[in-house]
């Protein structure tokens, strides 16, 4: 692995006037830009450069948190995650910006289909189909099994099945996440991912500072800061006239018929590619399915940061399929996950 803890670089993490200017983007640009610069050409071929690992420290997040010391960049970033709709941020320099939390990630690209009857709005009505953007990505810094890491994926849905539409289009985010204090799930094939994760915040060990420090900034800009809301989706491609009807939870689980990448030690990032490709070869082999599970039935309990929240009568409703996948900088510094992750 390349530890890239001593690269400083952050780019702009405020709101820009580019943000505020966004007006929708093409499934075709967003999916050329993350795959336009991967971090090796082919994925596990000999002689690629190892995939390098940013660092979150306690430094970073709270980076100009002093008077005279430049504007705080966590609070900034915090206020644009919840404030800007952009898909890319490319930055004056082109070069994007620097992840605070999440800065370690793999972009998929595929499809979203709901097959079952519900009474939701949008893209979760029966029939619905969307292209999506994925990134798949841990926080903080640990990328390998058999350490304590909290996985993620979050998501951008085009309402189009053309991945050529000539339109720009507003997309739906969506923000699912392990427990936020970390668990030790070796294989992602038994991640549970949830838009409502609990929150062991004494599972984070010396990075319970961040973890802190994390969740005051969140609670200043939204209110339920880990229950991320879905009516994104609810309100895609949803007539005026029509009312919203949102599922409260959403969990996302890896396809029991999916295989098991073994590898000691193994970064998430390259047991996601090995679900998709074999070593030394560019051509996508296999899809990466997960089941889209939604319910209206949770409680929570306990503060902040030692929420537990109990489930029923979950439903399957449809799948979430990845057929190309990527490890690249534009999908660590370029691509935006709106709706409240740094």
């Amino acid at each position: 692995m390349k530890d890239n803890m001593n690269r400083e670089y952050f780019g702009t993490e405020e709101t820009t006037d580019a943000d505020r200017a966004y007006k929708g983007s093409r499934f075709e640009e967003v999916r050329d830009a993350l795959f336009a610069n991967p971090y090796q050409k082919v994925w596990g071929k000999a002689g690629e450069p190892a995939l390098p690992i940013y660092r979150v420290t306690l430094f970073s997040v709270l980076r100009g948190i002093l008077p005279f010391c430049g504007p705080y960049l966590f609070r900034q970033a915090t206020e644009r995650a919840i404030d800007s709709s952009a898909d890319l941020r490319w930055g004056e320099d082109g070069k994007g910006f620097r992840r605070l939390l999440h800065p370690n990630g793999i972009c998929l690209t595929g499809l979203w289909e709901i097959s079952a009857e519900t009474n939701y709005s949008g893209y979760f009505r029966k029939g619905s189909q969307a292209l999506v953007v994925g990134r798949y990505s841990t926080c903080c810094t640990e990328t390998r099994r058999g350490h304590r890491r909290s996985l993620a994926l979050v998501g951008k849905l085009f309402p189009t099945v053309d991945p050529r539409h000539a339109e720009p289009l507003r997309v739906a985010n969506f923000i699912t996440q392990q427990d936020i204090g970390g668990d030790y799930s070796d294989y992602i094939n038994d991640v549970e991912l949830r838009n409502a994760p609990d929150t062991s915040a004494w599972r984070r060990g010396a990075g319970l500072p961040i973890l802190f420090v994390t969740g005051a900034l969140f609670a200043r800009v939204d209110k339920e800061p880990a229950h991320r809301q879905l009516y994104q989706i609810a309100e895609l491609g949803k007539a005026q006239h029509e009312p919203s009807e949102t599922p409260q939870f959403m969990r996302l689980l890896v396809a029991p018929e999916q295989p098991r990448i073994e590898g000691k030690g193994l970064d998430f990032r390259d047991e996601i590619m090995a679900q998709i490709f074999d070593r030394g070869d560019s051509m996508p082999k296999r899809k990466l399915t997960f089941h889209i599970e939604v319910t209206d039935e949770g409680t929570t309990r306990g503060p902040g940061g030692f929420q537990r929240r109990t489930f029923r009568d979950w439903r399957c409703i449809g799948k979430l399929t990845f057929d190309n996948a990527v490890v690249s900088y534009n999908g660590d510094f370029v691509i935006l996950s709106s709706s409240g992750f740094s």
